[in-house]
């Protein structure tokens, strides 16, 4: 149907066009805009461009012949939807990512339990940790800031200290699934 607009010829004609068009792309195209996260304004922004679109390609004569108008519509108002996300840094609904978010922490271990193994080696390694792995402070900061020779025995301390962690798991035989809570 890449000709649908070739055939055309009164102002009458064309609009009469564009709301079939409208009527039978636009429900489609705001349910997946709304499934997506935008409004119904969003939706009739970015259907209105991709209509836009294609009545430029039709009469262009680049509209390719794989699917029918319908489709090809709803396929340039997706386009248009993700794109704009993309620039809006907003690809996502927020309630899908709170429900994502909360099946992580579901699954993510216990903060509490994993701090109580941290403490079996003492404040000193909990402070290092902390200041490596938290605050990310550079080694050479880390071995002056806790009165180290150098970076490699900050290093070498580190180590230590995560060492003293693995031998308490270790030593009482635990697996991940009992950090979880």
């Amino acid at each position: 149907m890449a000709a649908i607009f070739h055939n055309i010829h009164t102002t009458e004609q064309r609009e009469q066009l564009f709301m079939h068009l409208y009527k039978e792309a636009f429900p489609a195209a705001a349910k997946y805009i709304r499934k997506m996260g935008g409004g119904f304004d969003d939706a009739k922004d970015i259907f209105q461009d991709a209509l836009v679109i294609y009545y430029e390609k039709t009469v262009a004569g680049n509209l390719p012949v794989h699917s029918t108008d319908i489709a090809y519509l709803l396929g340039i108002t997706r386009h248009l939807w993700l794109k704009k996300n993309r620039e809006n840094n907003k690809l996502q609904p927020m309630d899908d990512v709170l429900t994502e978010f909360t099946e992580i922490q579901e699954d993510a271990p216990s903060a509490r339990k994993l701090l109580n193994y941290l403490e079996t080696t003492g404040q000193k390694c909990m402070d290092m940790l902390k200041a490596f792995y938290y605050d990310k402070l550079p080694v050479k900061e880390i071995a002056t800031l806790f009165g180290y020779s150098g970076e490699r025995s900050a290093t070498v301390q580190k180590y230590k200290c995560l060492e003293k962690v693995r031998d308490t798991v270790k030593q009482k035989a635990l697996c991940y699934e009992d950090f979880l809570e």
